[in-house]
């Protein structure tokens, strides 16, 4: 497989009143042709700045970005930090697109959805209005939209929450895009609708032969889909690998309390749900040491204070599993076995 994607070291920032905000420190991942990788976490842990960083979509006035992010385009491979706003400007929608959260929010209301999908379609193609609107048909009638025809000339007021979101994956595909980046693609939409686009956005990554990038804190959608994930927190990267990896080994203490606090079909009714201890850390002011060693069970398995003192390294025995923590990952296996015998029970 063609590597489509590779993020580097990667460092948002944004300087506030209150101080910097270290939105995504150090993040490296990549992605290739036909596969999906997660990228999962709290609300506030950097997946969505993560993802608006590869589409270039952080005002450079306004955030401080380092490292490098490097996408396929053709035969060229173009650094997303450091290309100009017009290069940007012309891989955006055609090389990389991206679904965002709220499909009724980034629909605007007092345009048909026919025009709104051509727009972007015209964007690389222009003057081609009659080509574009035929586009805008056929990718509505590729999502699943009944009577394309008529309901390009339709308002987004007349559409479902799952109809709007078939258009906005409508939309990213316009040009045909090589990386789909998918923001929360199925929040807010009922278990059959999350379902139905699940299975659409599968296969139209075959069709294409796209990279998926997903973000989500949905890790029962993660499971359907992922090939491989990486589980963010405090704007790090505490566990990377494979979906089966990190699902059924996971190697970090965050990425246990993300599996124990899944609800689950149970025999035991009147279990509560295990929820991960205290709060996110403030992105202004991280702990020195692990950030999340104050939410932590297992901290105390550590040698002496270095919880506390050390950032951990993102480290692992097997090159494709890695994790961040300071328990030894022997020490960490053993610890594991009682808790992932109640997640799975």
């Amino acid at each position: 497989m063609a590597e489509l994607l590779k993020i580097s070291d990667l460092h948002v920032a944004f300087p506030t009143d209150d101080g910097l905000v270290r939105a995504v420190d150090g993040v490296s991942l990549t992605l290739n042709e036909g596969e999906t990788v997660a990228i999962v976490g709290e609300s506030g842990s950097g997946k969505t700045v993560s993802g608006l960083s590869v589409m270039g979509l952080h005002k450079k006035g306004a955030a401080q970005l380092s490292g490098s992010i490097v996408l396929k385009d053709g035969d060229r491979n173009i650094d997303i930090v450091t290309a100009t706003d017009e290069e940007i400007r012309l891989l955006r929608g055609r090389a990389v697109a991206m679904i965002f959260q709220d499909p009724m929010s980034s629909l605007h209301p007092y345009y048909r959805v026919g025009n709104q999908l051509a727009e972007g379609y015209l964007v690389h193609n222009p003057g081609k209005k009659k080509e574009a609107r035929q586009r805008a048909i056929e990718m509505l009638d590729l999502v699943g939209i009944s009577e394309p025809a008529q309901r390009a000339d339709e308002y987004p007021h007349q559409f479902s929450g799952g109809m709007r979101q078939r258009v906005m994956i409508a939309m990213a595909l316009m040009n045909s895009p090589r990386i789909l980046i998918a923001d929360e693609p199925t929040t807010a939409l009922d278990v059959t609708v999350q379902a139905q686009i699940l299975i659409l956005l599968a296969s139209l990554q075959k069709e294409f032969n796209m990279g998926i990038l997903l973000i989500t804190h949905d890790l029962g959608v993660v499971a359907q889909v992922a090939d491989r994930v990486s589980v963010m927190y405090g704007g790090r990267i505490v566990e990377q690998g494979s979906a089966d990896d990190v699902f059924y080994k996971p190697k970090a203490p965050y990425t246990l309390g993300l599996l124990k606090s899944v609800p689950r079909i149970s025999t035991h009714g009147s279990d509560r749900l295990k929820a991960i201890p205290g709060q996110p850390p403030s992105l202004i002011n991280l702990p020195t040491g692990c950030a999340f060693a104050p939410r932590c069970e297992f901290a105390s398995h550590a040698a002496g204070d270095i919880c506390a003192t050390n950032r951990p390294e993102l480290l692992g025995t097997n090159p494709n599993h890695l994790s961040r923590c300071h328990v030894d990952e022997a020490v960490r296996d053993k610890l594991f076995v009682k808790e992932l015998k109640e997640v799975r029970s």
